[in-house]
């Protein structure tokens, strides 16, 4: 038998430690993993030699298209694991991805009795709970999204929708072998967009169908309109992309061998011993050099790669004002004087706390409405400035845009288009002119609003919470077309941030969302909800905090609820909608409007939800709950806000606000304010 010497012997096995090593730390890293931190195992433990024993045999047990699952010990000490690769990917390339996820997982979940990772092509659980069936909640679902949104989102998600639900069954009637479908769809003028559906064989098909149900829900209520996303669970999982990809035709994974049994060693002739042993060396040394190339090169590209991903992003909120940009939108003061008549009492178009409106006229004939801030605001000239040219930036056809300013001494002063048909109030609650509103005209503004409502929130440069979103609020153009107005009480976060608190609470008597109005915890779902208020005056046709029932008064939430819960939610439609085929679409908005008033704030829907609610009529709508409870005030109705302030505490002022990031604590302290936009 053939024995290499003992010095080459040492130095072969040298290189192959080297080699593994190196191999080891050449793994990709996941899409995404998670180690489950309540209870870790220690080192050398049963569970320990368990869990090695279980992945070292998980690639060679039978799979049926890709599915691998195997349990090792009893007890506490018991490894339950699974392995799931994608539909559409080769045996070898399965295999391989397994393997990479046995070494990466172990290396990146070191003494965790649960892990879970995600490749493109597999993932792998283990844990020492069952972990096969139909069992999740919904904070398990790990959401990966593009950041952009698609140009035309309603068309976007109509084209969508229906391959996933196609998708979705095909998916779940796949049998017990496998369950995975593919197909693409075309978006109308825009382009393709492919999509992939996915369960663990061992669901029957409707746990599939369930599953990939609520993970395509949940996607939506989140993320609706984004050019391309997915979902992970261990059980389900979906995406879909603008581009394609996955494998043009799906292959069959067969099951690997169940064992490898080595050919017998090959004695060498005699004589043959040297030029053999120059041979093995000769080709030990090409292969280390070359493997050691190739590890070079990818660890290369990784770090290169991790370089740019870490590199820090751009402020996206500027310390100082460009001045270039300011100076295009200052108008001098004696220009607006004189287009308002100086100011004159005729020209008011109304007055709050913060300052009163004026009606205009350039000299070029463009009409305009004035803001003539109260003068003894606490901000500085460059802090004006520098929240003008924000609100300047707030580009959306459904939101009021900010013409310019001017400033001189302490005169600050807004300037905006004149918008010919007001505030929505007054049409809705004027006895005569709510006539005027059909339903086609306010399922228009429904949609308008929850469109402008959905750019603050996720699409603008940086997150917008207006926190007075009410009719009043709400200007007509002359094609009755909705602008959101008023951003006096809008809190500014970062992309990243979702919700803050406060302890001044400003806002609209009646359209306040109970956190905020007890706790001054604040967040996208308070414009929610005060979207969802909306939503069921513009249906009733009266003001919410004095809903007219017969004889007496109620909480027209309340009695909106009970009369959806009862059936009769005809009862408080609007008598002057009752004509027409439009019953379903206001039947329907009751329904959304009730979602977005639920007490709890977790309950209710995103905007983009909302959005896709309102296009989406194949969408079953989940039960609301009960909507917050009505708190009554002393408060004239007639002067709205909750709690009023002089203008030195109210024009503009610095409102020093908790923000914590979503889904995480609380973690800093911010000092935003954003200057008021207000009807013209």
């Amino acid at each position: 038998m053939f024995k290499l010497p003992g010095k080459l012997l040492l130095l072969f096995l040298f290189i192959l430690m080297c080699l593994i090593n190196i191999i080891t730390l050449a793994q990709p890293n996941f899409t995404f993993y998670y180690c489950e931190n309540a209870v870790n195992y220690t080192r050398n433990s049963t569970y320990q030699r368990n869990l090695g024993t279980t992945l070292s045999a998980l690639p060679n047990t039978s799979s049926a298209f890709g599915f691998y699952n195997l349990s090792t010990g009893d007890g506490n000490d018991r490894v339950n694991s699974m392995a799931l690769c994608r539909g559409d990917v080769e045996s070898g390339l399965c295999l391989s991805c397994l393997n990479d996820s046995i070494v990466k997982l172990r290396e990146n979940c070191p003494n965790q009795r649960e892990a879970t990772g995600y490749y493109d092509n597999c993932l792998l659980k283990y844990s020492n709970k069952n972990i096969l069936g139909y069992t999740y909640s919904p904070e398990d679902i790990i959401y990966l999204t593009k950041t952009h949104n698609a140009p035309d989102r309603d068309r976007f998600i109509r084209s969508l929708m229906p391959l996933l639900t196609e998708l979705r069954a095909d998916a779940a009637a796949g049998g017990s072998l496998r369950k995975f479908a593919t197909g693409n769809t075309t978006v109308p003028d825009y382009t393709t967009i492919y999509a992939l559906m996915q369960c663990t064989p061992d669901l029957s098909e409707v746990e599939c169908e369930s599953c990939l149900y609520d993970s395509v829900n949940q996607f939506a209520v989140q993320y609706s309109g984004r050019i391309g996303g997915s979902t992970l669970l261990p059980m389900c999982n979906f995406r879909y992309e603008v581009y394609r990809f996955f494998n043009g035709s799906t292959m069959v994974i067969p099951s690997p061998p169940t064992s490898l049994v080595s050919p017998p060693p090959v004695q060498p002739p005699p004589g043959k011993t040297k030029k053999l042993t120059r041979t093995v060396i000769t080709t030990v040394i090409i292969t280390v050099s070359v493997v050691l190339i190739i590890a070079s090169t990818y660890m290369f590209i990784t770090l290169r790669k991790k370089k740019k991903q870490i590199s820090p992003p751009e402020s996206i909120q500027t310390e100082t004002m460009d001045t270039g940009t300011v100076e295009s939108l200052q108008y001098n003061f004696s220009t607006i004087k004189a287009a308002t008549n100086a100011f004159s009492e005729d020209n008011m178009l109304g007055k709050n706390g913060f300052g009163a409106i004026y009606k205009g006229k350039l000299g070029d004939g463009l009409e305009i409405a004035v803001k003539r801030l109260a003068r003894d605001s606490r901000q500085s000239d460059i802090q004006f400035k520098n929240e003008v040219l924000l609100v300047a930036k707030l580009q959306h056809r459904n939101l009021v845009g900010l013409l310019g300013f001017s400033l001189e001494g302490n005169e600050r002063l807004l300037i905006y288009e004149f918008l010919p048909n007001t505030s929505l109030d007054q049409f809705l609650f004027d006895p005569t002119k709510h006539t005027i509103l059909d339903w086609d005209k306010r399922y228009k503004i429904i949609k308008g609003v929850a469109n402008g409502l959905l750019y603050l929130h996720e699409d603008s440069c940086l997150r917008i919470i207006h926190r007075d979103l009410k009719a009043s609020n709400i200007l007509l153009d002359a094609e009755m077309n909705p602008r959101i107005a008023d951003f006096g009480m809008a809190t500014v976060f970062d992309p990243e941030e979702s919700q803050g608190d406060t302890n001044r609470i400003v806002g609209t008597y009646g359209y306040m969302a109970p956190e905020y109005a007890t706790h001054g915890e604040f967040s996208v779902k308070s414009d929610v909800f005060s979207f969802g208020v909306l939503v069921l005056e513009l249906v009733t046709g009266q003001k919410n905090q004095c809903f007219q029932n017969g004889e007496g008064t109620e909480d027209l939430r309340s009695y909106a609820w009970k009369c959806w819960r009862n059936g009769t939610a005809k009862n408080i439609i609007d008598p002057t909608l009752m004509t027409g085929s439009a019953l379903r679409d206001i039947s329907r908005s009751i329904h959304i409007g009730l979602l977005c008033v639920q007490e709890t704030a977790y309950d209710r829907p995103t905007m983009g939800a909302v959005v896709l609610m309102l296009n989406g009529f194949s969408l079953t709508l989940p039960v609301p709950s009960k909507p917050a409870f009505f708190m009554r005030s002393t408060i004239d109705p007639q002067f709205p806000l909750l709690q009023k302030y002089s203008a030195s505490t109210a024009s503009n002022s610095l409102e020093k606000i908790k923000i914590s990031k979503s889904r995480s604590p609380q973690i800093s302290v911010n000092d935003i304010s954003l200057s008021e936009i207000v009807p013209r």
